[in-house]
């Protein structure tokens, strides 16, 4: 899957950080003192927010943020330090100026409810900082990056020279910037990879209204011609929307199936799009995957991220997400499960195929595969392997479904998906004890046969149950309706 190719993707996130505050209780009255309510707090919260918040998603989705900003020399600045060190996949490489206050925002809240946003914050930034901050640009790419964010909150930092300075940097080694904008022109951001205004922001840039599709529909082409490149337009409640170069567009409806909290959604969708286009995917690609990480964050309170098997549950969406979090993996989460049972001494079993209408033949071998091991894991065939494999006809159920359906089975326990013809790439990285296949191969037929001897694993042949197969299912299907 997309999400496979995020690992250890390093991202350098350039912008604004600020330190987010929450304080969460309950309300049960009005002050006596003024008209005001009264809130009675029941805990703090601090997290990492604007290009902070971007950082937290690329380390939760896998990738490894270095993150460039500008914070003051005081109690909110080493907060921030604190929470960073938390997390071995946050490199910061923030510039520290005792004339400039860290960007604090206070927000009290009763339940979900938000009642009053309190803001520190300096426009004013120090002359020497956009010097110091390209330096450390400069050293952040010459150790090596795949992708860079612009997080422009409007705060100041983000200023024509520095994305200048950003675009050039990315130009000359080769990598794609994805910029959030906030500047009242888009035609500061050209050089860009991509732009991921809201609406809101698509309106200030153009002086248009983009409220409805009418709307975005005149306003999409005067920002184009500012920007010169594709945009990647979140629309809230209704979902993504891309709109590419050549003209073509694509529309993905928003995937959340409760709204919470919308702060920081932006940063998700920048954070995804950088690792997925970071990891060769297409733009297209990357936007469905950006907004399905969007859909995921709308769903919490506060400032959050999204993890890499919460992105894979929303991205096979219309299925049980609790099964599909708990069994379905991403290879480099696969690779830490099976490392933790090799320590437990566990013997892991693996099999493989498209399963595309699961029957009793398949439920039988996945039973006696699990009979003979301590964990079973299935590694399915996607949409684009089995039709490579059985023909532009196939598969009958797509990726998501199947996923769901193989990881319900009590005897699996861990799903993966793999795009290639063969899971050899996925064999060699879990290192599996023992192969199980069907008794219609041979040992020296199967996939991954001489790795997992080689290493002094076994190959096991299972007895097929006569009589049930994925193609006479639909061969009788087909005759069925012809009749």
């Amino acid at each position: 899957m997309i999400v496979d190719q995020f690992q250890d993707k390093r991202i350098l996130v350039i912008g604004d950080v600020m330190l987010d505050h929450f304080v969460r209780g309950s309300v049960g009255r009005v002050s006596p003192e003024a008209p005001a309510l009264v809130l009675h707090v029941s805990n703090d919260h601090w997290a990492v927010g604007g290009a902070g918040n971007v950082a937290q998603n690329i380390a939760g989705l896998g990738g490894v943020a270095c993150l460039v900003g500008l914070v003051g020399e005081d109690d909110a600045a080493r907060r921030i330090e604190a929470l960073f060190a938390d997390d071995p996949r946050l490199e910061s490489h923030l510039v520290a100026d005792p004339n400039w206050p860290t960007i604090e925002k206070t927000r009290f809240i009763a339940g979900d409810n938000h009642l009053l946003r309190a803001d520190r914050e300096s426009k004013r930034i120090p002359e020497t900082v956009e010097a110091r901050l390209i330096e450390a640009i400069e050293r952040i790419a010459a150790a090596g990056c795949d992708a860079m964010v612009i997080s422009d909150y409007a705060k100041g930092l983000v200023t024509p020279g520095l994305i200048a300075a950003v675009i050039e940097v990315a130009q000359r080694i080769g990598v794609p910037v994805i910029a959030d904008p906030k500047r009242p022109n888009f035609a500061d951001y050209r050089g860009c990879r991509v732009l991921t205004p809201n609406r809101k922001e698509l309106a200030a840039a153009t002086g248009l209204p983009a409220d409805d599709d009418a709307e975005i529909a005149a306003a999409v082409p005067v920002a184009m011609s500012q920007f010169g490149g594709p945009i990647v337009l979140t629309r809230s409640e209704q979902g993504i929307s891309l709109f590419d170069s050549d003209g073509s567009e694509m529309h993905d409806p928003a995937r959340n199936r409760e709204l919470r909290d919308v702060s920081g959604a932006g940063d998700t969708v920048a954070a995804t799009l950088a690792l997925a286009l970071a990891g060769g995917a297409a733009l297209a690609d990357a936007t469905r995957a950006a907004n399905a990480a969007a859909g995921v964050v709308v769903g919490k309170s506060g400032t959050s991220v999204v993890t890499a098997p919460e992105l894979i549950s929303a991205m096979l969406r219309n299925t049980n997400e609790t099964v599909l979090e708990s069994k379905v993996a991403p290879l480099n989460t696969a690779r830490n499960i099976r490392e933790d049972w090799r320590q437990q001494g566990l013997r892991v079993g693996f099999t493989n195929g498209c399963f595309d209408i699961v029957h009793r033949g398949h439920v039988t071998l996945l039973a006696q595969a699990r009979a003979r091991c301590d964990r079973l894991v299935v590694a399915l065939n996607t949409d684009a392997s089995v039709s490579r494999l059985k023909g532009p006809e196939r598969p009958i159920q797509s990726e998501a479904a199947r996923a769901e359906v193989i990881a319900a089975l009590g005897a699996v326990d861990m799903v993966l998906l793999f795009d290639e013809d063969t899971p050899l790439a996925i064999i060699d990285a879990l290192r599996p004890d023992v192969l199980f296949k069907g008794s219609d191969y041979t040992v020296d037929t199967v996939v991954g046969h001489e790795l997992v001897q080689g290493y002094g694993g076994e190959v096991e042949l299972i007895d097929l149950v006569d009589g049930y197969s994925t193609t006479r299912i639909v061969a009788k299907s087909r005759a069925l309706a012809a009749s």
